[in-house]
């Protein structure tokens, strides 16, 4: 229970932070898309890289990891499949179905690890499965759906390598899988990836100054069905795959099923910001969700700990 609240409150105070910067001014009208910026093409990419060129990539093929793999793409399917039969277009859908699977496995996954799972390196396998392999598929989609109809072929199949946080990703797994990187370079860049978290937390923050409560809006429906997905349904899909399929019990059973219930994850209000697409969907479904996960993760806990 501590670890939950301590993930929270962290999260909470920068947040608050931010909303108080936008309400103040103090980085002007442009302060939200500088500091998403950042976070996208300078931060967010030397984060993903210094985490995984130190990373155990053996985790990446664990039993548990497959249960948060299919539970991932049971309820993204489940959104992309709504979201089409809608019509609600790609770039939408993507971002929606990434607000209903994409767990924030790293600033708050890790303190509830700690705390409630008794080990942080739990939430390994999932921050590697969601860094390199959701994000870079996610972000080519997006780029992909945003670039416009005339791009030529061959700039679409370069995709991946035009962007910066799919870049920072490959480049982090090529480092660990053997190649050192000197102090003088892995200091400066983890200096500036630790900008990555604050800066996406104020910019989510900023983003909230001026904004209608959530579910009072036009994405009513949409953002309900992927926060309906996101903290009732991964969870428990995981459940069900861990129990009946993968024969897990005990310990293992409560890290698949608590890393599963973990809320949507903060950075892909950046993704949408930077495209410019489902922004209201990724806001109101990130925090409707990082609000209930608290009441969901403590049942877990008290049922399955």
């Amino acid at each position: 229970m501590q670890g939950v609240l301590s993930g929270f409150a962290v999260i909470a105070v920068v947040i608050g932070a931010g909303y108080l910067i936008g309400r103040r001014g103090y980085l002007g009208r442009q302060g939200h898309e500088v500091l998403t910026k950042l976070a996208f093409h300078v931060a967010s990419p030397a984060l993903l890289f210094t985490i995984l060129a130190e990373a155990d990539l053996s985790l990446v093929f664990s039993g548990r990891l497959l249960v948060t793999a299919l539970s991932t793409a049971a309820v993204a399917g489940v959104f992309v499949a709504v979201g089409a039969a809608h019509g609600w277009g790609v770039g939408r859908t993507t971002i929606g179905a990434l607000c209903s699977s994409y767990v924030n496995s790293g600033n708050l996954g890790i303190p509830i690890a700690v705390y409630v799972l008794g080990d942080a390196s739990l939430v390994a396998p999932v921050l590697l499965f969601q860094l390199v392999g959701v994000t870079p598929v996610a972000l080519t989609i997006l780029d992909l759906a945003t670039a416009g109809e005339k791009q030529p072929l061959g700039r679409r199949l370069l995709t991946p390598l035009r962007n910066p946080v799919a870049l920072g990703s490959l480049a982090g797994v090529v480092s660990a899988s053997g190649i050192g990187i000197p102090g003088p370079v892995m200091d400066p860049l983890t200096l500036i990836g630790n900008m990555a978290v604050p800066a996406v937390l104020l910019a989510f923050g900023i983003s909230l100054r001026g904004s209608s409560l959530p579910l009072r809006g036009g994405e009513r429906g949409t953002v309900l069905l992927a926060v309906a997905l996101k903290s009732v349904g991964q969870p428990a899909v995981a459940w069900v795959l861990a129990v009946t399929v993968f024969g897990l019990r005990g310990a293992q059973l409560l890290d698949v099923v608590v890393t599963s219930a973990l809320p949507a994850a903060q950075n892909i209000f950046t993704y949408a910001s930077r495209y410019r697409v489902g922004e209201t969907l990724a806001r109101e479904a990130i925090l409707v969700s990082t609000l209930l996960s608290v009441p969901v993760l403590v049942v877990v806990a008290a049922l399955l700990g």
